[in-house]
């Protein structure tokens, strides 16, 4: 247990900024999810919601950019009905 007051503050920012990532990485992981399993119109639906998800984690640093861009790249393929994974 830290008896500094700033590795205090440290510890509660890390315990917060720790389950809002959870949150969203969960977030993210359900939206590709959803565009891997939509078919048609509902694939485009999933997938432009899938690709903000992915792009906020990637600005945020929450996945590496380069991921984001991947899997941008990899679920249009899929949404345009094209060979998946």
């Amino acid at each position: 247990m830290p008896r500094i007051k700033s590795a205090k503050k440290r510890m509660r920012q890390a315990k917060t900024h720790a389950a809002l990532n959870r949150t969203q990485r969960s977030q993210l992981r359900t939206a590709i999810r959803k565009v891997r399993s939509a078919t048609g119109a509902a694939a485009q639906a999933a997938y432009d919601e899938a690709v903000r998800l992915i792009d906020r984690a990637g600005r945020k640093r929450l996945i590496h950019p380069n991921a984001a861009a991947r899997n941008k790249s990899r679920l249009a393929k899929l949404a345009k009905g094209g060979a998946g994974q």
